[in-house]
């Protein structure tokens, strides 16, 4: 049985071509999509046709991936740090890049079940200051195609060719910039060693696993990245909560147990 994917938006959103620039995303511009399932990578690359990034919770950079990675990690253990020899870059060097193209950030850094959203990495920050960052909430109606646990593959094949439809409800909220971003590029590149405190500024530190800046947030960004969750939360109609990346590794290995027995 064929399955068929509806998008519920609503009118305004149905033909993105006909609406005004400053209310969806447009070339240049970034979006800050919930992730959920493989699915929201294959709709994004319909509609905006854009560079997808993978986020990591301790790092300002991200990864330049392809879609086929964005929709594979939708399947994949989260990882808290980066590969050893990937290459990362920040949201301005690929703006800079590609001026062009939409720049796709997924700033929970895994999947959910669409039921909360998990705290941001910093690579948000690494946007230039004029950028428009768009959050972006994707929610499925039945909500069995998303892939909260990894290696679902079958399990996800089965829920969506199983169901002659299902729905897609996109919500766009309004603009954020990214009003930290002269203080923000201040920190990037920057390493340490032990802790380090916060002089005259309000900043908040503290000293990723990987010995880069990456925590280090002055006030300004963390009022960034929090504007941006609340958009999140609000698009969603879910709460924000306060499990991570690093519990849900944990969570994941105490799933895998149970399923060996």
């Amino acid at each position: 049985m064929a399955a068929s994917l509806v998008t519920d938006t609503p009118p305004r959103f149905r033909s993105l071509a006909k609406q005004h620039a400053q209310r969806v995303p447009q070339p240049s511009d970034i979006i800050a999509s919930s992730f959920t399932s493989p699915i929201d990578a294959l709709y994004l690359a319909a509609i905006f046709d854009p560079i997808f990034t993978a986020s990591y919770p301790h790092n300002r950079q991200l990864q330049k991936i392809t879609l086929f990675g964005a929709i594979m990690r939708a399947f994949s253990v989260p990882q808290e740090h980066p590969p050893p020899n990937v290459r990362l870059t920040t949201i301005r060097d690929l703006l800079r890049e590609n001026p062009n193209r939409v720049i796709v950030v997924f700033p929970e850094c895994t999947t959910t079940n669409g039921r909360g959203i998990l705290p941001f990495s910093p690579s948000l920050l690494s946007a230039p200051a004029g950028s428009k960052i768009f959050p972006v909430s994707l929610r499925y109606t039945p909500g069995d195609v998303t892939t909260a646990a990894p290696g679902l593959y079958w399990t996800f094949l089965w829920n969506i060719l199983s169901k002659p439809t299902h729905c897609i409800r996109v919500r766009i909220a309004e603009v954020v910039y990214n009003v930290s971003s002269t203080s923000s590029s201040k920190l990037d590149g920057m390493s340490v060693c032990g802790e380090i405190e916060g002089v005259a500024t309000g900043t908040e530190t503290s000293t990723s696993a990987n010995g880069r800046l990456g925590s280090v947030m002055t006030i300004e960004e963390k009022k960034v990245l929090e504007k941006v969750g609340e958009a999140l939360a609000r698009l969603g109609r879910v709460k924000r909560v306060g499990l991570g990346v690093k519990e849900k590794v944990e969570y994941v290995e105490v799933w895998k147990a149970s399923q060996r027995r």
